[in-house]
C-alpha cells in the first residue's frame, strides 16, 4: 500500500471516529439521568409519537420558581433523546440513517433540524409535582424529505410487450404474512424503511426512491391488513383512499429481499400490469404505493434515559 492510500484510509478512519463521537454526544452518553424518554416509532402513521420526563426532585429543581429551568430542561433533553431513534431508523435495506451520517450523505446538524421541527404540547405536571413532561412527535416525511436527494426522477420501468391494463387509482402490495427470503432458504416477514424498492419475479427493478418526483416526500404508506377490508364499497380506511383512491390495484407480494426485508418482490404478471400503461407508472412517480404489512412490524417502541 503506498503512503497516498495509507493516508486515505487515515483520513476515513478519523472521519468514522467523529462520527461515532458525535453520535455518542448527540444521544446524551455525557448527561444526567434527570430525564428519560419513552415513545414509538408508528411506521403506519409515518410518525414518532414520544414523552420527555424531567425528575425536579433529582435536579434540584423547587416549584413554582423551578418551572422555566425545569421546561428548558425538557427541551434539551428531548433533542439528546430522540436523537437514537431517528439515527435508528431503517433508511433502506442494508442502510439506517445513521450509515448515511456514517458515509456523509447526511448530517447530524440535519437530524437535529428534524427534531427541532417536532410538534409538542405545553408540559404538565404530575399530580404530585415531583415531574414534569411533555409529549412531541416528529413527522416521518420531514426525514425522507430530507433524504431526498435527485432533483428530476428516473423513468420508471417499461415492458416490450405490454398488456391489457385497467387505470386504476393507486397500488397496493399485501405482504402481511412471512414470505421467501429471495436468494435464501428461508422466509421472512417484510420490515418498514424510508425507502423500499419493488422487484418482480425476475428481480427487474420496478419502483425505487429515485422515480418518485420531487414534490412528494413519501414514497409507501405502510398498513395493517384490517386497513383494507373495511366496511365500505372500497373496503380501504379514509387515509387509504387519500394515498391510493377506490380502484387500487391489489397485488400479493412473492417474496422479499434485502439485507433487511423490506422490498417486496411482485410477479412479473402483476409488474407488468403497473409498466404497461403511462397512468399505471404514473402512480409509482406520485408516491400512490400502499405496503399492507404485518401489524407487529408497524410500531416500535422505545425508551432511553440519560446517563
Amino acid at each position: 500500500m503506498n503512503s497516498e492510500e495509507d493516508s486515505g484510509e487515515h483520513v476515513g478512519l478519523r472521519k468514522r471516529v467523529l462520527v461515532l463521537f458525535l453520535i455518542i454526544l448527540a444521544t446524551g452518553v455525557f448527561a444526567d439521568d434527570n430525564v428519560c424518554i419513552t415513545g414509538v416509532v408508528e411506521w403506519d402513521t409515518l410518525r414518532i409519537k414520544s414523552e420527555v420526563s424531567l425528575d425536579l426532585v433529582k435536579a434540584g429543581i423547587k416549584l413554582p420558581s423551578g418551572r422555566t429551568q425545569g421546561e428548558s430542561l425538557l427541551n434539551s433533553g428531548y433533542l439528546r433523546l430522540i436523537q437514537p431513534s431517528i439515527l435508528d431508523l431503517q433508511a433502506d435495506s442494508s442502510s439506517t440513517v445513521a450509515d448515511l451520517i456514517n458515509r456523509g450523505e447526511f448530517s447530524l446538524l440535519e437530524a437535529d433540524n428534524l427534531a427541532l421541527k417536532a410538534q409538542s404540547v405545553p408540559p404538565a405536571l404530575s399530580s404530585d409535582l415531583r415531574k414534569i413532561s411533555n409529549s412531541y412527535t416528529t413527522d416521518i416525511s420531514d426525514i425522507t424529505a430530507a433524504l431526498m436527494r435527485h432533483t428530476r426522477p428516473s423513468p420508471v420501468m417499461r415492458t416490450l410487450i405490454p398488456v391489457s391494463s385497467a387505470q386504476y387509482t393507486g397500488i397496493i402490495v399485501i405482504a402481511s404474512e412471512s414470505l421467501p427470503l429471495h436468494g435464501m432458504r428461508s422466509g421472512a416477514l417484510a420490515v418498514p424503511c424510508l425507502f423500499p424498492k419493488i422487484w418482480d419475479s425476475n428481480m427487474n427493478l420496478i419502483y425505487e426512491r429515485n422515480m418518485l418526483e420531487t414534490n412528494n416526500s413519501t414514497m409507501v404508506r405502510y398498513a395493517p391488513l384490517q386497513s383494507i377490508f373495511q366496511n365500505n364499497p372500497s373496503g380501504l380506511t379514509p387515509e387509504l383512499i387519500e394515498v391510493v383512491g377506490n380502484r387500487p390495484l391489489r397485488i400479493f407480494a412473492v417474496g422479499v429481499y434485502g439485507i433487511n426485508p423490506t422490498d417486496l418482490v411482485i410477479d412479473n404478471r402483476d409488474a407488468k400490469l403497473i409498466i404497461s400503461s403511462n397512468d399505471n407508472r404514473r402512480l409509482l412517480s406520485e408516491g400512490r404505493v400502499v405496503f399492507v404489512l404485518n401489524e407487529t412490524v408497524l410500531k416500535k417502541e422505545f425508551s432511553t434515559n440519560e446517563k
